[in-house]
């Protein structure tokens, strides 16, 4: 199969050219005329908490393959199914959902549906002083409680708290098992932040959001994001947690190599308003975002077209480098990287955008969805 028109490539530029392909990209050429739809790498999303009605947190395997099918046709080709902080039985049974339709996901690569990558655990490791929307069932990394959960099979991303109590060998036993663990819901201060970039966590969840404040005597976790590292930061492109000067800021700091977009998505993305509970409490969408009833937010209700649309639309970024924030970076984290680009040899989940970034098609290892 052939496509062309306007190309976004793994460096941020966006050329004129022509695709080949079958399951895999197998030819790459340049162009000086062709259409003008723009062709990207399919999305990949690595915080997910539902969308569709489907919350992750009570669905079961079937009802997770069903939303990876919701997700393909907004063009995320593969993401991470998230729970958040419960009780460690609770959170046992939602991984053995995710569990369930990870596996079959690996067995089945159809292109009826995104692909999952693992399960993304946000929680309970957390800071009691930075909760968000998590209930007050936050642990330490350590004893009966992590084992259970250093046992998951599918766990491929954890978000903790690096200045609790165990966290330090908590991260290195992580990280030797394969684990990405990111820096997140902390009121960490750089130095402890740094301790945990030091034995190898990989990401910071959410940047701004449930983080100890930037200071500029007391610079603290923020300050460890915005440095160059090995850590990168992910930032919800809704237009609602970050201002788009924030996401402009965190740009200027680290770059588009140097950033990941996740949607933070929950059950109430995609349906009319209504009210789910998520987290810890009743929400609602209210002022563009999933809120509870005191206002504080309880995740987006975006897809991530919507926040790479916002990205360039309001915060001024090329697409091409929405693109490599939004598919190639959290595939290379995840390692994923045959995923998130477009070049020869990479898988051929491509979606394909009008001029003016409307969605016309999506095509997950050269299929393209129906």
């Amino acid at each position: 199969m052939k496509l062309s028109g306007l190309i976004a490539k793994p460096d941020g530029s966006i050329v004129r050219g022509q695709i080949t392909f079958a399951d895999t990209i197998a030819a790459l050429e340049s162009a000086s005329s062709g259409g003008d739809d723009y062709i990207l790498p399919g999305f990949v999303d690595l915080q997910v908490n539902g969308s569709h009605g489907i919350d992750v947190m009570n669905a079961s395997g079937d009802a997770i393959a069903n939303l990876s099918r919701h997700l393909a046709r907004e063009g995320a080709t593969a993401w991470m199914p998230t729970a958040v902080t419960a009780p460690i039985e609770k959170i046992a049974q939602v991984h053995e959902s995710v569990a369930s339709a990870f596996e079959n996901s690996q067995r089945d690569s159809s292109a009826d549906a995104s692909a999952i990558l693992g399960m993304h655990l946000e929680g309970p490791f957390i800071s009691p002083h930075r909760l968000g929307a998590h209930p007050a069932l936050n642990l330490e990394p350590r004893g009966d409680a992590f084992e259970r959960v250093f046992a998951m099979r599918a766990l491929r991303l954890i978000t903790l708290a690096p200045e609790l109590p165990g966290a330090v060998d908590a991260i290195r036993r992580l990280i030797a098992r394969g684990v990405v663990v990111s820096i997140g819901h902390t009121n960490a201060t750089l130095d402890e932040a740094n301790a945990g970039i030091d034995v190898g966590a990989r990401m910071f969840t959410h940047l701004f959001n449930a983080m100890r404040p930037l200071s500029h005597r007391d610079p603290g976790v923020i300050a460890a994001a915005l440095a160059e590292s090995r850590a990168i930061p992910a930032i919800i492109p809704d237009g609602v947690h970050l201002h788009p000067a924030m996401l402009r800021l965190a740009f200027n700091a680290r770059g588009k190599d140097g950033l990941i977009l996740v949607t933070d998505k929950v059950a109430l993305a995609g349906i009319s308003n209504t009210e789910k509970i998520v987290g810890r409490a009743r929400a609602t969408i209210r002022d563009g975002a999933a809120r509870l009833d005191d206002g504080t937010l309880a995740g987006s209700v975006i897809s991530m077209l919507d926040g790479v649309r916002i990205m360039v639309e309001k915060a001024g970024f090329s697409l091409g480098d929405a693109a490599v924030m939004a598919a190639t970076n959290p595939a290379n984290l995840v390692g994923a990287n045959d995923r998130g680009r477009i070049e020869v040899g990479a898988r051929a989940d491509l979606i394909l955008l009008s001029p003016a970034r409307e969605l016309k098609s999506v095509f997950i290892g050269g299929r393209e969805l129906k």
